[in-house]
């Protein structure tokens, strides 16, 4: 038994799993989550972190809508726009149509006449609008993604590890990018991720998830102003961390 309500902007995504069970091709029950609650305030950067394996793209598609078969209860942000949005690891861009169709392909009809030239400048789109996603870079298809998602103007963010598989140097140019459209069109935010420093980049707070049954281990609240996060910050993030956390494995 499951059920998901949408609840009003300044109420909380809120996240009660009972259990979440998966069947092997041999009939054999997989918990994948058990007794995993934890909430994300409104207009709050929030990381799932967690080790391969625990639960948190699970954990994604049941808050997308994608997985009903679980027990519990979810609780949405609706805001003005009732919108959702999502970036997964994969760009999943249509082949046939142009960086500009493929953003616009999932406005709603309020927004089909939106201008997006700041959106694609802050994103450095600007002037790829006609190019076809095989023209892109895995990094530019990537940008590209985040675009279709804030475009939209959703009441809450999505992220599938959206930086995983490039090399670190795009990786940090996108989690930069990132960072500067979320501030600039701030909404709420949920992030799965196994990467510590990158979690420590972006989050207001961090949801440490255990290995599998996933389940909540703890909360880290990073309490640092973004643009202070230099390399030397998140070396003593990472430290305080690792001590809240001591004897949890599994964070790259």
């Amino acid at each position: 038994m499951n059920s998901m309500q949408a609840v009003g902007v300044a109420a909380p995504l809120k996240v009660e799993i009972r259990e979440k069970t998966f069947r092997s091709t041999e009939g054999v029950g997989v918990v994948a989550l058990r007794d995993l609650s934890f909430e994300v305030g409104s207009g709050e950067f929030a990381c799932l972190l967690g080790p391969s394996g625990c639960g948190k793209t699970t954990t994604l598609r049941i808050l997308l809508g994608l997985d009903r078969a679980y027990s519990g209860s979810i609780r949405m942000p609706a805001g003005d726009s009732h919108r959702i949005a999502a970036v997964f690891q994969e760009p999943v861009l249509l082949p046939w149509r142009t960086v500009e169709q493929n953003i616009r392909l999932t406005l709603p009809p309020s927004l089909k006449k939106v201008v997006l030239d700041e959106l694609f400048e802050a994103l450095g789109l600007s002037g790829l609008e006609t190019l076809y996603p095989s023209e892109l870079s895995l990094g530019l298809a990537r940008r590209v993604a985040l675009a279709r998602a804030f475009a939209t103007e959703p009441s809450i963010l999505f992220l599938d590890e959206p930086f995983v598989s490039l090399d670190e140097a795009t990786a940090e140019r996108l989690r930069s990018l990132l960072v500067t459209i979320w501030s600039t069109r701030p909404t709420t935010a949920l992030m799965v991720t196994h990467n510590l420093r990158e979690a420590l980049l972006l989050a207001d707070r961090i949801i440490v998830l255990s290995p599998r049954p996933g389940k909540v281990v703890g909360i880290f609240n990073v309490g640092l102003p973004r643009p202070e996060r230099d390399a030397d910050h998140l070396d003593r993030l990472v430290r305080a961390f690792k001590q809240q956390f001591a004897g949890v494995d599994g964070f790259a």
